[in-house]
């Protein structure tokens, strides 16, 4: 197969697309001055706002939706933090241990600690921020089980435990005064390679272009799993636009093959198209919930006897995909999720919008079980960053949050992906800050590149041919579910490339219904960043060798030493380009911890 390209860029690299080139007429733009700006308004962004603000600086903040409407409001069941509220003997270094051993050690171990260290006092400060944490009967912050932690370190505020720390976070930055923008979407950062001066975008409620003045930039723009048909996102969020913007400004992105498939999404047939893939948290299995097939059989016995429906996130994901595939499931293509046997009262505490979200189905789940099935939940790969800066290696820009790889390895530890929001989310604020100096001129080649893409942007819009976008996001999302979903081999992962460049040769013929206001112009910009970090995925995933965590090779079933590496991504001259690097070692207490083999014994919930 030949090298594939980035979406198309002109020689100074704006975007080209298939549409004529206009000439160099004069485009209205508004242009910001600012000397941080932070791209994504979710607990990763605010957090890092949050210490720029305490460190004296004033960022300005931007998201795509409204002011408090982001992606961490989706994140259900708790953050983890070894807190030893329950279980005296947990400490952060078994917190480590547990995420390494579910990352299948090739998570960043500096990442990792870093996490695990920070963790007791950040829940703590958002204990103070008012998150309003469940509290035990004496008093302490309350901690459940979650999948695959060999203690009770799960912190919860019910079931809406992002949505309560986004509250939280929220306040504290409007009580230091933080500017934001709302319904701004970002379509290109300004980099020559080296160094970054801002960034492009558009007011998604007016059309009118916008150019961010920046020396420092912060990605906090969340994953890509919603790429896939079946996820647990929005539809318009997590589609790699944080990602590939590092891509094309010229960092590197790491294990973009390693997605993980949620053992519980809700199931279409039974609920409905807008509920399809749509989250169960894992609290409730957390708090005691049963996997049947459809004959009744609690299957889990067969696959994880030890830790039952508490084994990691990959291992009842593909137990509960076997059982469909084998005919075990429903009729729906699902198996039952069954929390009845609770007194019903400590269901409705504990689970109250699963209570009522499916009560409003119809569903009592205090007398029935739901139908569930695996979904794409979240992505463990993203840009490569040094953990202790947030440096991507490109002068002046940084990621954190979803964004970037490093935490989590071959799969999440459930529990940990609101944990490294505000973890490493505060670290690389106050390394950023130390950075800040006064606002640098923006350099003539950064303006010119900016008008280049509003150019180009003003010709994407008046796009006249017969594909819509939506649909080639539909049928994108259809390629990465069939061919590099949780079973994937050479031959599928073939195909899935032959059928995104089939894709990408039906963008030159695209249609854009509306003015810049409308949804067929998002969804354009989407579908060129999702084009791209697909490639990097499927390209990722063909290329290891192996089965690891949430990559899961069948023609390679097995774990391969040799292969406890990461895989690099890179926009070449010619196309993306791939390479590996080693994972460095734990120190010496996390090691100590991990061959002390601390597990969960799921039998203490009976």
């Amino acid at each position: 197969m030949t090298d594939s390209q980035l979406p198309p860029r002109d020689e100074d690299g704006a975007t080209t697309g298939p549409y004529p080139e206009d000439d160099d007429r004069p485009v209205e733009y508004e242009t910001v001055q600012t000397p941080v700006l932070v791209v994504g308004a979710g607990a990763a962004g605010a957090r890092t706002a949050i210490s720029l603000a305490e460190a004296g600086h004033e960022p300005l903040v931007i998201g795509k939706r409204d002011h408090g409407d982001a992606h961490t409001t989706w994140a259900a069941g708790g953050i983890n933090a070894a807190l030893g509220s329950l279980d005296p003997e947990d400490d952060w270094t078994i917190h480590a241990a547990d995420t390494l051993d579910e990352g299948h050690f090739i998570n960043d171990p500096t990442a990792v600690e870093l996490t695990t260290q920070e963790m007791p006092d950040r829940i703590r400060e958002l204990d103070e921020w008012g998150m309003g944490l469940d509290r035990t009967e004496d008093g302490k912050v309350n901690q459940r089980y979650f999948g695959a932690q060999s203690f009770r370190r799960t912190c919860f505020v019910g079931d809406r435990t992002g949505e309560a720390m986004l509250e939280a976070l929220v306040s504290k930055a409007q009580g230091l005064s933080i500017p934001y923008r709302e319904n701004v979407m970002i379509t290109r950062l300004l980099s020559d390679g080296a160094a970054v001066h801002g960034a492009v975008g558009y007011e998604m409620e007016s059309g009118e272009f916008v150019l961010f003045e920046a020396d420092h930039v912060v990605l906090a723009a969340g994953g890509y799993s919603a790429l896939y048909n079946r996820h647990s996102s929005r539809d318009d969020e997590n589609n790699g636009d944080g990602s590939v913007l590092a891509l094309e400004a010229g960092a590197s992105l790491m294990d973009t093959e390693f997605v993980q498939f949620h053992p519980t999404g809700m199931v279409e047939a039974r609920y409905g198209e807008e509920w399809a893939g749509r989250l169960v948290t894992e609290a409730v299995r957390g708090e005691g919930g049963r996997l049947y097939n459809a004959s009744g059989e609690r299957f889990m016995e067969r696959y994880s006897p030890d830790q039952m429906e508490l084994d990691a996130r990959d291992v009842v994901a593909r137990a509960i995909a076997r059982e469909i595939r084998e005919g075990r499931g429903t009729e729906n293509g699902g198996v039952y999720l069954d929390i009845s046997h609770r007194d019903d009262q400590y269901v409705k505490d504990r689970l109250p919008k699963m209570y009522e979200r499916f009560a409003d189905l119809g569903v009592d789940i205090t007398e029935e079980a739901m139908e569930v099935a695996p979904t794409a939940h979240y992505s463990m790969g993203g840009v490569d960053i040094d953990f202790e800066t947030g440096e991507t290696g490109i002068e002046g820009l940084y990621a954190v949050g979803e964004t970037v790889a490093g935490v989590h390895g071959a799969n999440r530890l459930g529990g940990n992906s609101l944990a490294e929001t505000v973890a490493i989310g505060k670290l690389v604020g106050e390394h950023v800050a130390e950075q800040v100096d006064a606002d640098g001129e923006l350099p003539a080649t950064a303006r010119a590149l900016a008008e280049r893409e509003f150019r180009s942007l003003e010709r994407l819009g008046g796009a006249g041919g017969t594909e819509r976008p939506q649909e080639l996001l539909d049928d994108l999302g259809d390629v990465l579910w069939e061919q590099a979903g949780i079973l994937r081999d050479e031959s599928s992962l073939r195909t899935g490339l032959r059928e995104l460049e089939a894709l990408r040769e039906r963008t030159t013929d695209l249609r854009i219904e509306g003015d810049r206001t409308g949804r067929d112009f998002e969804f354009a910009i989407d579908l060129s960043f999702s084009l791209t970090l697909a490639e990097a995925l499927l390209r990722s995933a063909l290329k290891r060798e192996e089965s690891r965590g949430a990559h899961y090779r069948t023609d390679y079933p097995d774990v391969d030493p040799d292969w406890r590496r990461n895989i690099l991504v890179d926009a070449g001259d010619t196309g993306l380009t791939l390479r590996t690097r080693g994972v460095p070692d734990p120190s010496e207490p996390v090691q100590e911890a991990v061959e002390e083999g601390y597990e969960l014994d799921y039998h203490h919930l009976e």
